[in-house]
């Protein structure tokens, strides 16, 4: 192993330990790390990471927007690298962090991409059914929106982490922060039919034995691109032309809330955010909330 691969083996443990970060948040970390070190081989840039230079990392980033990469994928591998070199300085394997001041091009932060209220009540009518898949999957819309938790906080999710007598959700976000989160009868409903007529049958089925609440059709655990499949097979059977994506039910969770006079710091713990910065590109209104503002304020609407 490298003297750079075996920095790395160290970075990566650390998040990991330490950190403890999320499996996909290390390989992600891991993915930029190798991008970097590969592009300095190919480019004739530094040979160690202990060599790179100010004008290495001026390279480095034309490169990454000449290749066009989105600013929100720029940013974070910039602090990928930043962690990495702020980690390899605590442990005097260099000296210096050649992207502790790297300033990225500014653009205006896009609003993040919902569902109004007609459309998910299109993608509950798309869940109806009797049969195992339509009420696990109706079990699943309901619990994602219900409570805005993740995809890798809903594959995570055990059936100890339920509480049906006080309608709560035990989260478990990332950095190992647990919130509860409260959730709806209609959820409640959801899951018990849920658990009743088709995980418990599935596990028995299969001969599974786990705590994990959502399964597939062998009563596995549910994956993060199980839970994406299944809601784009939902989209499919619905009325929508559109594409889905897990994160867009926590969005449209967040939007629902604020459009409805709930308190930004009630979102925000809500969310899990550990920054209120982080919860206020939710404070953008829809067109239906601005309509019903205009004619019940406004003297002469």
């Amino acid at each position: 192993m490298s003297l750079e691969q075996h920095w790395i083996s160290d970075f990566k443990r650390y998040l990991q330990v330490e950190r403890q970060y999320s499996g996909e948040t290390l390989k992600a970390y891991g993915e930029d790390l190798e991008l970097f070190k590969r592009f300095l081989l190919e480019n004739g840039g530094a040979q160690s990471f202990a060599d790179v230079s100010n004008f290495d990392v001026h390279v480095y980033m034309g490169y990454l927007y000449d290749q066009q990469y989105k600013t929100t994928t720029i940013s974070r591998m910039v602090s990928s690298l930043r962690s990495f070199y702020r980690f390899l300085m605590k442990n005097e394997y260099v000296n210096d962090n050649p992207f502790a001041y790297v300033q990225l091009k500014r653009q205006p932060r896009s609003l993040p991409h919902f569902f109004y209220e007609k459309e998910m009540n299109a993608l509950f009518e798309a869940t109806r059914g009797d049969d195992w898949r339509s009420l696990r999957d109706y079990a699943l819309l309901e619990s994602l929106y219900a409570t805005g938790m993740r995809v890798s906080e809903c594959t995570g999710l055990t059936i100890k982490d339920i509480d049906f007598s006080t309608q709560t959700m035990l989260l478990h976000g990332k950095g190992s922060k647990d919130r509860y989160v409260p959730f709806g009868r209609f959820c409640k409903d959801a899951l018990l039919v849920y658990f009743e007529q088709v995980r418990t049958p599935l596990m028995t089925k299969h001969q599974q034995c786990h705590d994990y609440v959502f399964v597939n059709q062998h009563g596995a655990p549910l994956t993060a691109a199980g839970v994406a499949y299944i809601l784009n097979q939902i989209v499919k059977r619905s009325s929508l032309t559109t594409t889905i994506h897990p994160h867009e039910l926590r969005h449209t969770f967040a939007t629902h809330l604020m459009s409805n006079g709930a308190d930004l710091r009630a979102v925000q713990e809500l969310l899990g955010h550990s920054s209120l910065s982080t919860t206020q590109i939710y404070t953008h209104v829809t067109p239906e909330h601005l309509q019903r503002d205009y004619r019940k304020y406004f003297p002469r609407a």
